[in-house]
């Protein structure tokens, strides 16, 4: 029986760690609440994040970093990106050999503007590197837990990498596909949370399906202009970790980006629809990231500036949405 580790206990973990589970691997899940070690232990159930769904006996909850990792070569990721400096800096001094790092956490470090991969690299010595995998894909936590078909993809610059954290994972309702284009997985998986934002917003405000569309098919525009300018592969943006997630994230309401922005479009304080949410909402540090970014590149993400805008600065939504729909007539492809 294969051991993994799987560092965050939220509703993303929770999934992963029955899926894998489900695999027959045995699941060394780390949180840093004991309260919720306990329930998973004695209960088999994490209500606070996947309600009443009954856990397989073979995940076993811990708050230790160094008992997560005994006899495991494989660490998972799904902490938030705001967390993954902190975590990875603990994790580091309980090390003892070379791992496989598999992230599935989704978004851009402001200030560095670095991906998740890179933050890795970054934080943990090159010795106890064997190699980096993403996992990302169109994927709500709330679906995957109760064994719902989905598909994902598994990304590294190392195909044989990302082949075998395929099978590890693929099931017969977890169908995994793999790719070599890292970044640009990890790009589409951090600006899509963004364009959810704005979706959101214009949902909250009433609009309907032809602004909607609008929005997701140049939201998707200003994502592979951002992408490809940091050296993503076009094809990626059209497979399931550009506009697949695109869709489920940015008209579902499992969708924490969306619901946060939908809570402004209808009139709430852009802070505090922040923090109604008990989950982390990636797409808000992100825009916050590329925008800054924004000022030293040679092409507009008007979308994206739009929600930072909103967001930081408490533009009015409307004025954002009236400065969207008269900027400069232009071709669709510039």
């Amino acid at each position: 029986m294969e051991h993994i580790a799987i560092l965050g206990a939220g509703s993303w973990g929770t999934a992963l760690a029955q899926v894998l589970a489900d695999n027959n691997a045995r699941v060394t899940l780390w949180t840093i609440s004991e309260e919720q070690k306990e329930e998973i232990n004695k209960h088999h159930t994490n209500k606070e994040y996947v309600g009443d769904v009954i856990l397989p006996d073979t995940i076993f909850p811990t708050t230790s970093l160094e008992d997560a990792i005994k006899d495991t070569k494989i660490i998972v990721i799904a902490v938030p990106t705001k967390a993954i400096r902190e975590v990875l800096g603990k994790l580091k001094e309980v090390l003892k050999d070379k791992y496989i790092f598999v992230n599935v956490a989704k978004g851009i470090e402001p200030d560095t503007n670095k991906l998740v991969s890179e933050i890795i690299e970054d934080e943990i010595p090159k010795e106890h590197i064997e190699g980096i995998v993403i996992l990302s894909g169109p994927s709500h936590a709330e679906e995957v837990i109760l064994r719902q078909i989905t598909t994902i993809v598994s990304a590294s610059e190392s195909e044989t990498l990302a082949k075998q954290i395929q099978y590890l994972f693929n099931n017969d309702y977890l169908r995994v596909y793999t790719s070599t284009d890292i970044r640009g997985v990890q790009m589409c998986g951090a600006l899509k949370n963004v364009i959810a934002l704005a979706s959101g917003i214009i949902a909250g405000k009433g609009y309907g399906d032809n602004t909607r569309a609008a929005l997701i098919t140049r939201g998707m525009a200003e994502i592979i202009r951002y992408g490809t300018h940091h050296g993503a592969l076009k094809e990626t943006f059209g497979g399931l970790a550009g506009i697949g997630d695109l869709i489920v994230t940015a008209t579902s309401t499992h969708s924490r980006n969306f619901m946060a922005g939908y809570r402004v479009g209808q009139g709430e304080d852009p802070k505090e629809s922040v923090n109604k949410s008990k989950m982390v909402v990636e797409g808000i540090r992100t825009a916050k990231a590329v925008y800054e970014e924004l000022k030293n590149l040679n092409f507009e993400m008007p979308i994206t500036t739009a929600v930072y805008k909103v967001f930081y600065e408490n533009y009015d939504v409307d004025e954002a949405i009236k400065e969207l729909m008269n900027r400069e007539l232009k071709s669709e492809i510039e």
